[in-house]
């Protein structure tokens, strides 16, 4: 006898609609769960504060402090500016007019060969772009200085301050720099004589500019990390010694970076800033100042500045410093 097969079940048809509505609320029940998650979430995010960006620090575009005597009682020997225009100044302005024997370069943007005049004691510096001039140059000397004027006697872009002229010649920007103003007694000098230096000096500068490439081998072995910081081949290149101790520059048109050695430098002027300078890790001590561009240390007898400029103006990082002293390091530590 064969067993009757079995009949499936089949569920009813209610049951299965009542079935389906429980699955759909369940479902629903956990998408607004996560809804409810999300939006939670995102006002939370929505309350943290946002993450404040530190504004980069760059430096002023002016030139670096320098090595004691670099004011023309040291520096580059030789038949400079002022010594050329010295004793026709005397001449004609009825004065005793003398120059300091030596010149030197302020690494500066732009970077200035300078010499120093003395006029009965007052001193003018006068400074020549060791570059060709660009178009904002005569401007940037001019920069900070006060009020400016017109001074036709020289030409239809020079113009003078309550401190200085400038003006270019041919290729180059000059500024003359009275120390004690012009037309200011009585540390100054009057008008008409800082338009006669001018004149004078705009006479000479084309028979006396100097090479843009002037080395010292010491120097050399930072020259790529100076480049590296430049961004090109170096233009201008300024090395020379100050009583033993080495200055070197590497410069282009909108750059410079620069080594300055002094020797027996009793203090480093910015340890004692309000608030105090950052610690650099070199030096016995040794400060960062990225509102200069600066890094400054002291070694032994020996204080170093290593400074970087551009224009426009861009932050130094204390390790780019780093690695343009880094190989001449042996040479101050002995």
């Amino acid at each position: 006898m064969i067993a009757p097969r079995p009949v499936p079940t089949v569920a009813s048809p209610r049951l299965t609609k009542a079935a389906a509505v429980l699955r759909t609320a369940a479902c629903w029940t956990v998408v607004g769960a996560l809804l409810v998650a999300c939006s939670v979430a995102r006002r939370a995010n929505e309350g943290l504060p946002p993450t404040p960006v530190l504004p980069a620090v760059v430096p002023t575009a002016i030139a670096p402090p320098q090595a004691e005597g670099l004011d023309g009682t040291s520096g580059e020997a030789g038949v400079n500016i002022c010594t050329a225009v010295a004793w026709p100044l005397s001449k004609e302005l009825g004065v005793t007019v003398t120059a300091k024997p030596f010149s030197w370069n302020d690494g500066g943007l732009p970077a200035l060969d300078l010499c120093t005049l003395l006029l009965d004691g007052r001193a003018v510096t006068v400074g020549v772009t060791a570059l060709a001039k660009q178009p904002d140059s005569v401007d940037r000397l001019a920069a900070g200085s006060g009020t400016l004027e017109l001074l036709p006697e020289l030409g239809p872009d020079a113009r003078i301050s309550p401190s200085r002229v400038v003006f270019p010649v041919d290729d180059r920007a000059i500024r003359v720099l009275s120390t004690g103003g012009i037309d200011r007694y009585p540390t100054g000098i009057d008008r008409v004589k800082a338009v006669a230096i001018s004149r004078a000096v705009r006479d000479v500068v084309p028979s006396l500019l100097r090479t843009a490439r002037q080395t010292d081998s010491a120097c050399q072995l930072s020259t790529p990390e100076a480049e590296k910081f430049i961004g090109t081949l170096v233009q201008l290149r300024r090395d020379y010694r100050v009583n033993g101790a080495l200055t070197c520059i590497w410069g282009s048109f909108d750059a410079t970076v620069s080594i300055v050695e002094s020797f027996h430098a009793d203090t480093i002027p910015e340890a004692v800033r309000t608030p105090p300078p950052r610690f650099a890790p070199i030096g016995k001590p040794g400060y960062y100042l990225p509102d200069q561009g600066e890094l400054v240390f002291r070694q032994g007898r020996r204080v170093v500045r290593v400074s970087g400029l551009t224009n426009p103006s861009r932050e130094v990082p204390l390790e780019t410093l780093l690695g343009v002293v880094g190989p001449l390091l042996p040479l101050f530590i002995k």
